[in-house]
């Protein structure tokens, strides 16, 4: 896919051409050609998948489903779905959106699944593994979209929503009336945060018993401002997500147009990675030094897509209870954009469970939370009253 936009850089006419991920080579992740005659959340392919070790006496099958990307055209996604042998008819259900920090096609959840390199191993699969012992099937999207649009937050809740829609229509997988919950961290979190705020929305069909989300980057805006200009060890996620957001918005926020040929080169160099090969690019760099200006953070157009993607400014609520978990020391996120979510969310009658994991550390946190997560989600799976620990 290749887009571009033309904008106008100290009077001399540019042009932004996005730098999009290889195409997966496998045909069943290509478009139908009728996709735009299909529905959100319409199964256009499934497959069987071979077994895997670490997930034992699980089967594992592929879906296809149409969706809509952040301009409102249909695009094709995909989620995995975890069947344990437990499962019984229309039993629990788990979407899970996994972390997916990466650009390119192999950093996504289904193609981690089989992958050989243990940079890219499914780290969650404790827990995925702990509720597959419940009985509950797992469903895993791919809610970055076909073109890996790292950052892309609405997508991610789009997806993950089709992706609920998909999984239903399924006969197979026997989960037409299974209850359904949802759960991500950080940028996982994200899509699962935007999910549980825009089904009312996008899906109001959907009857989903709850949301845990847990270290979620709340504002977008805030995180640019905050590791914009000075040298940051995780610098290399930020300007991923200046080139995912690039490829879902090329004419709204064309930041390849305001790169120097250091920038060009680093952007070349992550088109097509994942966590730790961005991390390493990045690190200890800013946006001065592969900006060939910051004009950029002045456009109207490109701060409007960074404020869509940031829950803090998203003035959608979610009707299903929530439990949101981060730890009050995180040094990647902005805390404060946490806790005023949680205070709209209280404000405007939402069940909030809301609770803190001293860590000094980002993905610790996670596991910190873990047990009051699957306490959580079991209680909501089971039809309990949700509780809330709203301030009076």
């Amino acid at each position: 896919m290749v887009g571009a936009s033309t904008i106008f850089l100290g009077g001399t006419e540019a042009r932004a051409t996005p730098i999009y991920p290889t195409p997966d080579p496998d045909p069943f992740y290509a478009a139908p050609w009728d996709l735009a005659n299909k529905r959100p959340g319409e199964v256009l392919a499934t497959r069987q998948l071979p077994p895997l070790l670490v997930f034992p006496e699980t089967t594992v099958t592929q879906i296809k489903f149409r969706s809509t990307n952040s301009a409102g055209q249909p695009i094709a996604a995909t989620t995995t779905m975890l069947t344990p042998r437990s499962h019984v008819p229309d039993g629990p259900v788990l979407s899970y959106q996994h972390i997916i920090n990466g650009l390119g096609t192999q950093c996504t959840v289904s193609r981690v699944l089989y992958t050989s390199d243990p940079a890219l191993q499914l780290r969650e699969a404790v827990l995925l593994n702990a509720v597959l012992l419940y009985g509950w099937s797992v469903a895993l999207p791919d809610h970055l979209g076909p073109n890996s649009a790292y950052g892309a937050a609405r997508l991610g809740g789009q997806i993950t929503l089709d992706g609920i829609r998909a999984i239903r229509r399924v006969p197979e997988l026997e989960t037409a009336n299974s209850r359904i919950a949802m759960a991500g961290y950080s940028g996982g979190g994200m899509a699962t945060a935007f999910a549980a705020a825009m089904a009312p929305r996008y899906a109001p069909e959907l009857d989903i018993a709850g949301a845990a989300i847990g270290g979620v980057p709340m504002n977008l805006v805030k995180m640019v401002e905050w590791v914009n200009t000075d040298p940051h060890p995780a610098f290399g996620l930020l300007m991923a997500a200046g080139i995912g957001l690039e490829r879902e918005y090329p004419y709204r926020f064309p930041i390849s147009d305001y790169l120097n040929q250091r920038g060009l080169e680093a952007r070349t160099a992550i088109a097509n990675a994942c966590t730790n090969e961005i991390l390493y690019v990045g690190a200890g760099h800013s946006a001065r030094d592969y900006a060939r200006n910051m004009h950029l953070a002045d456009d109207r157009n490109a701060r409007a897509v960074v404020e869509e993607n940031s829950l803090e400014l998203f003035d959608g609520l979610p009707r299903m209870p929530i439990f949101e978990w981060h730890s009050p020391f995180d040094p990647l996120i902005p805390v404060d954009a946490i806790d005023n979510v949680d205070q709209r969310y209280c404000a405007a009658g939402v069940a909030l469970q809301a609770e803190l994991t001293y860590s000094p550390e980002h993905l610790s946190a996670a596991v910190l939370g873990i047990p009051a997560v699957l306490s959580w989600l079991d209680a909501r799976l089971r039809g309990d009253p949700a509780p809330n620990n709203c301030p009076d």
